[in-house]
C-alpha cells in the first residue's frame, strides 16, 4: 500500500516534529490535537525549525511553502479519514494511547495502518485494543524528529510482514533509517540507553566524579555528543526514572533498581531542562 497521506495524533513536540519530516517528503499531513490552541502552536513550532533549516542553508524559502501547505490542522478525528496510515503521538500515558487508538481504530477504513510513537509501551499489548492487530506498528521516532535519522519500526505479536514493509518504506521515503524491533520493554535503543543514564546517577551518587567529569568522560571516551546526565536532564529526569522503574517491573531483574538519587531528584521536582533544573541549573 501507498502512504499518500499521514494523520498525526498530537501537536507537541513529537507530533510536530513527525508532521514536519512528513511533509518535507511531500506527503499529505493531517495534524491533530484537541484544542486549535494546541495546533495552532505545534504548526508555529514547525515554522520556527523550517526557518532554522533556511538559515543554515538546508531548506529554502520555496521548500519551506511547498512543506507548509502540506500540512492541513484539526481538533477532529473525522479528518484522519482521508490517511493511509495514522500515527499517536500522544503523552505517554497508556490509559490515554488506549482511548485514543480505540477512537481511531473504529473511525478509519479497516485497511488503515495505525502507528504509536510510544518509546515504552508494549505494541503487543496496544494492537489488541484494536479491531487490526495485523496492521498495528509501533513506529518509534527520536527527539528532534526532524534531525534524527533514526526511527524503531517495532512489530507486535501480530504484525503482518505486509504492515512491517510498508512501514519501513515509508520511513527511507522520509529520510530516516530504520531499524526493525521486536517487542519488548524499551525495545532496542532505550533498553541500553536508560540503563547506562541509571548508572550515570549511581556513580555521581557514589562521589567518583563530578556531573561535568561524568559526562565529558563519557563524551571523550565513548564519543558520545552528549554526556548521560546532561542527557538526562533533556530527556527529564521523570521520564528516566518512570522507564527504569517499568523495565524493574517488567523484568524483575534487580539490574533495573532506579538509583536513589534519581528519585530523589524528581520527589524534589528537579526534572531537568523543563523545570530549570535538573543535574544542571538551567
Amino acid at each position: 500500500m501507498s502512504i499518500k497521506t499521514v494523520g498525526v495524533i498530537g501537536a507537541g513536540t513529537m507530533g510536530n516534529g513527525i508532521a514536519q519530516t512528513c511533509a518535507v517528503a511531500g506527503i499529505d499531513v493531517v495534524m491533530v490535537d484537541i484544542s486549535d490552541a494546541a495546533v495552532q502552536k505545534g504548526l508555529a513550532t514547525i515554522g520556527g525549525s523550517l526557518d532554522r533549516l533556511i538559515k543554515k542553508e538546508k531548506l529554502t524559502e520555496a521548500q519551506k511553502a511547498a512543506a507548509l501547505s502540506h500540512i492541513k490542522t484539526s481538533t477532529s478525528y473525522d479528518d484522519l479519514k482521508a490517511a493511509q496510515l495514522v500515527i499517536e503521538a500522544a503523552t505517554e500515558n497508556y490509559e490515554l494511547k488506549l482511548k485514543i487508538l480505540k477512537q481511531v481504530d473504529a473511525l478509519v477504513a479497516p485497511e488503515v495502518i495505525i502507528a504509536s510513537n510510544t518509546s515504552s509501551i508494549s505494541i503487543t499489548k496496544l494492537a489488541a485494543a484494536t479491531g487490526r492487530a495485523d496492521k498495528f506498528i509501533g513506529m518509534h521516532f527520536f527527539n528532534p524528529v526532524p534531525m534524527m535519522a533514526l526511527v524503531e519500526i517495532i512489530r507486535g505479536l501480530q504484525t503482518s510482514d505486509a504492515t512491517h514493509d510498508t512501514v519501513q518504506a515509508l520511513a527511507k521515503e522520509l529520510g530516516k533509517s530504520p531499524i526493525t524491533v521486536k517487542n519488548a520493554p524499551g525495545f532496542v535503543v532505550n533498553r541500553i540507553l536508560v540503563p547506562m543514564i541509571n548508572e550515570a546517577f549511581f556513580v555521581l551518587a557514589d562521589g567518583l566524579a563530578t556531573a561535568e567529569d561524568i559526562d565529558a568522560g563519557m563524551k571523550l571516551g565513548c564519543n558520545q555528543p552528549i554526556g548521560p546526565l546532561a542527557l538526562a536532564d533533556m530527556i527529564g529526569l521523570d521520564v528516566c526514572l518512570a522507564v527504569t522503574e517499568v523495565y524493574l517491573s517488567e523484568f524483575g531483574d534487580s539490574k533495573y533498581r532506579p538509583c536513589p538519587l534519581l528519585k530523589e531528584m524528581v520527589a524534589a521536582g528537579r526534572l531537568g531542562r523543563k523545570t530549570g533544573r535538573g543535574v544542571y541549573i538551567y
